[in-house]
């Protein structure tokens, strides 16, 4: 993620915040981050994990997408390859494949992850739906009880109101496409993967 990124990534977050009346301790008890990593985060010192800001999101009531755009939303998004929005912490990449929609409804993202790189430690659930195409090397996904190992050209489609997680088992990144899909009151799935990119790089991971 390049500093103009993270600069105002930290910004919208503040601005959401400020919008909501919330302190950083009233946020921090609602997405379960510390105060001092979503602090980092607003100064743009540390980038957010994919599940950090899908914590923050949630708590904010907002999509992830609203922390990458401005105000005005378009009825088409066209993005030139490997010029969507970036940002990586603890061995995750995370590029936006279209933001900025009005009435957004789908969130796409190419995701790199490294090897041995995961979330099973702490599993994530949120509404809607979640698509996995798995475009290069292996990950392997636990969604509820059952495990999936998805190869190259694999896909995996369910319900995200189960918990799930996900893991780099191979000694090489893998490279996964991922499309998220709110049902009910939410309007986008900001709720799950950007694992608020880093907290300390401890606490989010």
């Amino acid at each position: 993620m390049t500093d103009h990124t993270e600069s105002n990534l930290g910004l919208r977050l503040r601005s959401l915040r400020d919008q909501r009346g919330l302190s950083l301790r009233a946020l921090a008890e609602r997405c379960g981050l510390s105060i001092n990593a979503i602090s980092q985060i607003e100064r743009s010192e540390n980038s957010p994990t994919v599940s950090s800001l899908h914590r923050l999101a949630t708590a904010l009531n907002v999509p992830i997408t609203d922390f990458f755009q401005e105000e005005a939303r378009h009825t088409s998004v066209f993005v030139k390859r490997d010029l969507g929005l970036h940002t990586h912490s603890n061995g995750v990449e995370m590029e936006s494949l279209g933001i900025g929609l009005f009435n957004q409804k789908l969130e796409p993202f190419r995701i790199i992850i490294q090897p041995g790189v995961g979330n099973m430690e702490d599993p994530i659930s949120h509404s809607g739906e979640e698509f996995i195409h798995c475009l290069q090397g292996e990950v392997e996904y636990r969604v509820g009880d059952h495990s999936f190992l998805l190869e190259q050209g694999d896909s995996l489609l369910f319900d995200a109101s189960q918990h799930h997680s996900y893991r780099n088992p191979t000694q090489e990144p893998a490279t996964v496409l991922m499309v998220y899909q709110v049902s009910g009151d939410r309007p986008f799935i900001h709720q799950l993967h950007m694992d608020d990119l880093r907290e300390a790089q401890h606490d989010l991971t």
